[in-house]
Parts: C-alpha cells; sequence; structure tokens
C-alpha cells in the first residue's frame, strides 16, 4: 500500500451517516472561521472526515471551498476555530500536521522546464527523504499514475492529463494519509477525466483519505462516500450522495415557465408519467442528481 493507515480525529454534521461511526477520523474541524479584508469566506465551518473516505466539498464560486483546503494544508491561517489532520493540529503542529497530507491545487505548479522525474525528486528531497527511498518512491509512482514511460520528459512536453497524473505522484511522494484534491478534473476532456476519476478510486483503496472539491456534479456522484453542501461559507448539509437525492424524488422533470426553469420530483417512475400526461406539455423525464438536491437546499447551481 501506498498509504499509511493509522488515524485519529472528530464528527458534525447536519445528516449523520452511521456506516461511519466506527471508523477512525482524518480531518476534524470546529468553527472554523476566515475572514479577507472585512469579508468573511468561512462562516464558522464544523466538520469530520473519516479514514479511506472520499470526501466531496461541493459549492458555487466563492463559496469557500478553496479557502478551506489552504486552511487545512497549511497554505493560508484561519482567522479563528481549529482543524486537526490525523490528530495533529494546523496551528499548534504545523509541520507535522503538513506532513499529513497532499495537495493537488487547481492550477498546475509543476516546474515546465524540468523532467517528470525532477520535479518529483525535488518533492521528495523537500520532505527529507533520502536518495534510495526518493528512487523507489517515483519510480512507484509513476507505475501508480501510468506515466513511466514519461520519466523523462520533460513537463512542458506533457498534455494537461498527464500533468494532472503528475501532479497526483508528487502529491503522494511523501506517503501522506490524507490527500486534497482542488476541482483535479478541471478542463480535462471526458476520457482523461475518467482515468483521473480511475486515479481517486484507487487512491481510496490503498486506505487514503481524499478530500476533493469539484464543479463536474457527476463526479462527485461517482466518486464521493459523503458529500457536503457549502454556501456563503456554511456547511448546508452533509450526507451520502444517494441519500441527498432520495430525499427529492428518484425522477424529476423540468417545465419551462415564464422564461424559467421549474423542476417536479416524483418517488416513482408512474407518479411522473401521469404528471405528463396530464400537462400535455413536450416534457422530459430524468433521473434526479445530485445537482437537484443542491439547488434545493441552496436555490443555486454548482457552477
Amino acid at each position: 500500500s501506498l498509504m499509511g493507515k493509522e488515524c485519529n480525529g472528530g464528527l458534525d454534521g447536519w445528516i449523520f451517516f452511521t456506516g461511519l461511526a466506527k471508523l477512525a477520523k482524518m480531518i476534524t474541524i470546529r468553527n472554523l472561521v476566515k475572514d479577507y479584508k472585512g469579508l468573511r469566506a468561512l462562516n464558522g465551518i464544523n466538520l469530520d472526515v473519516h479514514e479511506g473516505e472520499v470526501f466531496a466539498y461541493l459549492g458555487p464560486n466563492g463559496s469557500g471551498k478553496t479557502t478551506t483546503i489552504k486552511i487545512l494544508a497549511g497554505i493560508t491561517r484561519p482567522s479563528s476555530g481549529q482543524a486537526v489532520l490525523n490528530g495533529f493540529d494546523i496551528e499548534r503542529e504545523p509541520i507535522t500536521a503538513k506532513f499529513q497530507c497532499g495537495y493537488v491545487p487547481q492550477a498546475t505548479n509543476l516546474d515546465a522546464e524540468l523532467t517528470v522525474y525532477e520535479n518529483l525528486d525535488i518533492h521528495g528531497m523537500l520532505f527529507s527523504m533520502n536518495r534510495q527511498k526518493r528512487e523507489e518512491k517515483i519510480a512507484g509512482l509513476l507505475d501508480y499514475v501510468g506515466m513511466t514511460q514519461r520519466r523523462d520528459s520533460l513537463i512542458r512536453e506533457l498534455s494537461g492529463g498527464m500533468k494532472r497524473r503528475i501532479m497526483v505522484a508528487r502529491a503522494l511522494m511523501h506517503e501522506p494519509r490524507i490527500l486534497f484534491l482542488d476541482e483535479p478534473s478541471i478542463g480535462l476532456d471526458p476520457n482523461i477525466r475518467r482515468k483521473i476519476w480511475a486515479l481517486v478510486k484507487k487512491i481510496k483503496m490503498d486506505g487514503a483519505t481524499v478530500f476533493l472539491t469539484t464543479h463536474y456534479i457527476e463526479e462527485a456522484e461517482f466518486l464521493a462516500d459523503r458529500v457536503a453542501f457549502l454556501d456563503y461559507g456554511r456547511i448546508v448539509a452533509i450526507d451520502t450522495p444517494s441519500r441527498l437525492m432520495a430525499g427529492l424524488g428518484t425522477w424529476a422533470i423540468d417545465e419551462i415557465t415564464d422564461n424559467r426553469i421549474e423542476t417536479h420530483y416524483f418517488k416513482d417512475q408512474e407518479a411522473a408519467r401521469v404528471y405528463i400526461t396530464k400537462s400535455g406539455a413536450a416534457l422530459t423525464l430524468r433521473r434526479v442528481n445530485l445537482e437537484d438536491a443542491f439547488v434545493a437546499l441552496t436555490g443555486k447551481k454548482v457552477k
């Protein structure tokens, strides 16, 4: 396994998923607040993420998703509140806390003029790994992300999807127990996006805890064990994707009324078809998705 398994942590959410009650906690957040020049980006976040969990953090632009990850990864400091990674407080034990996590930001920040190997090697040196350990990890991780043949390629020669995979490999160099992924497949075509999804699934299977933000609602539905909806710096709901969607129904009909879309939800397909028949309009029947749940709770789209 590429990941360690020991962890520590705490759970606070609007909805408690009992299947996680016996799992150890990797991330504990209590009353987290972040102010930027009088603007409150985070307004009292309370959250726990468990060992081996893929946790999706969803919300519109400006809701506080990236701010949360940057605080947890030690890139920016909170205004108040507490965050703990694998038992280490990010304020009182910042260096040790940073060793618990790997971070893949939205923007590509690899050194374009260095090779794949050199980018990974420098990261290993920053984490005080000896040469033999670095060599072993680089070889293993390049195989892990399917990039062994590009070991000596310059970063500027790689496609966007290849760069994302190298960034994930770099984040895993020091064997973190937690991986933060901020929009991991942003700007990638659907085929490459699916490869990133498969990689995230593999990382979870090897025991890591994955905390991701995304604007692709289908990405959260496919990958996440649990989802938190964030709006105006506050968490408005936490649960599994299936339970969040089941709260609305199974089937949906979008109807255009007065230049706006009104969505109707139904528990079964027959009830939906009866509504279509009575309406007489050309309506489309579809499955309820996670964005429906978000819109119902916040009145906004995830974008």
